[in-house]
């Protein structure tokens, strides 16, 4: 147990608090989801995968786990206990493989936004994708959890007690740790910098340029509505070369229309690359400590790491479920005005233009 009194009611009060915005957060991402049919593209199913896993994280890991770390004991039975780890494990494994998908997506959205663009409207790479994330999350840990004991022909598990089998195996800890935390870490990482390379090599050519009043006002008009400008800019490119008359005057201005879209273009680009900063720190701040503890306590048995540092970096990893819901969606213009339409329904008519016109000053 861990205390009376109390220590004992606020370490309840503060489950509770992260279960309610573990649950609450991510419920918010899912119902803005199905009620917004615009948020149904490719990139943004990444998003919803990863705000179930955590809201499963909220709604199901967390609950189970309370009365076992506020009594010391877990009164459950094995079954439930195994369930419980291979639920847990899997959650907090898909949403790490989610993060990486979604730091890739953006990648592919700044390197190769052409190709990028032209795939959004195709759902089924998403599903393929997303079904891929979920096998490896299983494959990396439920397996080892559901028959290690059969392996070792024992259990080093108490009854009154709920952990892997594999818990003081270093050498398995290190392995899974290298496919969860530092391959993962390391991915993101280099996307981040990619991008960064590529819009600090376009923003050098774009300072060659010069972009006009008119240009400005163009390029405010640029969002979430950039696939459909460019289209409907080269569609009218292409009349415009089937038309003798006002040619010289209408190609100058079209020069100088994607221009515009090229600049404001590299804004949102820009954008994206400091959220992804952003995911890389969280990233690194709310499963370093529990990894890199994990591989040192397991190494030592135990008799090294006190097991309040263990319970501290294991509930960063909960308190990441409750940060994604806010770090991601809250940084699409799109998903912000969806939450406004669900939580503000009577300010539905006015938001669109308040959402629109604030996120073209950021």
């Amino acid at each position: 147990a861990v205390g009376t009194g109390p220590a004992l009611a606020l370490l309840s009060v503060m489950m509770v608090i992260l279960i309610t915005v573990i649950v609450c957060g991510n419920a918010l991402v899912i119902v803005a989801f199905k009620m917004d049919k615009s948020l149904r593209k490719q990139s943004n199913y990444f998003l919803l995968n990863l705000a179930i896993s955590d809201f499963l994280v909220g709604g199901f890991c967390i609950p189970v786990y309370m009365p076992y770390v506020l009594t010391g004991k877990w009164m459950l039975g094995k079954g439930l206990c195994k369930l419980w780890l291979v639920v847990d494990y899997l959650l907090c494994t898909a949403s790490v493989f989610n993060i990486v998908l979604i730091s890739y997506d953006r990648y592919l959205s700044v390197t190769k936004a052409v190709s990028y663009r032209a795939k959004q409207g195709m759902a089924h790479f998403a599903v393929v994708k997303i079904a891929v994330v979920w096998i490896l999350a299983f494959l990396l840990y439920g397996p080892a959890i559901l028959f290690w004991e059969q392996l070792t022909g024992k259990s080093r598990v108490p009854d009154d007690e709920c952990f892997a089998e594999f818990y003081y195996t270093w050498h398995f800890l290190l392995s899974a740790s290298a496919v969860e935390f530092f391959s993962p870490f390391l991915s993101v990482a280099f996307f981040n910098i990619s991008i960064y390379l590529n819009i600090r090599q376009r923003r050098l050519g774009s300072k060659k340029e010069s972009c006009s009043p008119k240009c400005q006002d163009a390029a405010n008009l640029y969002g979430e509505k950039t696939r459909m400008s460019v289209r409907i800019y080269w569609n009218s490119m292409t009349l415009k070369k089937k038309s003798a008359a006002g040619g010289e005057k209408r190609s100058e201005s079209a020069g100088l229309s994607m221009r515009c879209v090229q600049r404001s273009r590299l804004r949102q680009d820009k954008k994206i690359a400091k959220s992804l900063a952003i995911i890389v720190c969280v990233f690194a701040v709310c499963w370093a400590p529990y990894t890199l503890l994990m591989i040192v306590r397991a190494a030592c048995r135990g008799d090294c790491v006190s097991h309040h540092w263990y319970e501290v970096t294991f509930w960063l990893l909960w308190l990441n479920s409750a940060i994604n819901p806010f770090l991601y969606p809250l940084c699409h213009s799109s998903f912000r005005r969806a939450f406004f339409k669900i939580l503000c329904p009577r300010q539905r008519s006015t938001i669109p233009l308040t959402v629109h016109s604030s996120s073209t000053h950021r």
